[in-house]
């Protein structure tokens, strides 16, 4: 399956299939007339890649992740620790949201009960 082939049935954007290629995650791809050919493998690991980026990961933390998964199963100390880390992240930035909620509900109060 071409780049393009797979952009369009899988839904993936070019951009990711562009970074996958260029980290030279896809060894295995087959080079076909100057085009990589994607199997089933390859869309498996894009499936992963549109996860990070959906959680939040930038594309230096996908690369590193998804060289480290391709190692396997020796990598999964570090892999757990650079999931624990995002996750921890994204709680603080929870946290801080709600802080901010709490501020504008205060304010919101205290602007409805100067009405009254």
């Amino acid at each position: 399956m071409t780049i393009q082939e797979a952009s369009e049935r899988y839904q993936i954007p070019m951009e990711i299939l562009k970074e996958y290629e260029k980290w030279n995650l896809c060894d295995q791809v087959k080079k076909v007339m100057g085009n990589w050919q994607y199997d089933d493998e390859d869309l498996q690991r894009l499936g992963m890649i549109m996860t990070l980026h959906n959680i939040g990961f930038q594309e230096k933390e996908i690369e590193q992740y998804m060289k480290l998964y391709l190692r396997g199963d020796v990598t999964t100390a570090e892999r757990m620790r650079i999931l624990k880390q995002k996750r921890d992240q994204t709680l603080d930035e929870i946290h801080f949201q709600e802080k901010r909620l709490e501020d504008l509900d205060y304010l919101r109060y205290k602007t409805q009960k100067g009405k009254e």
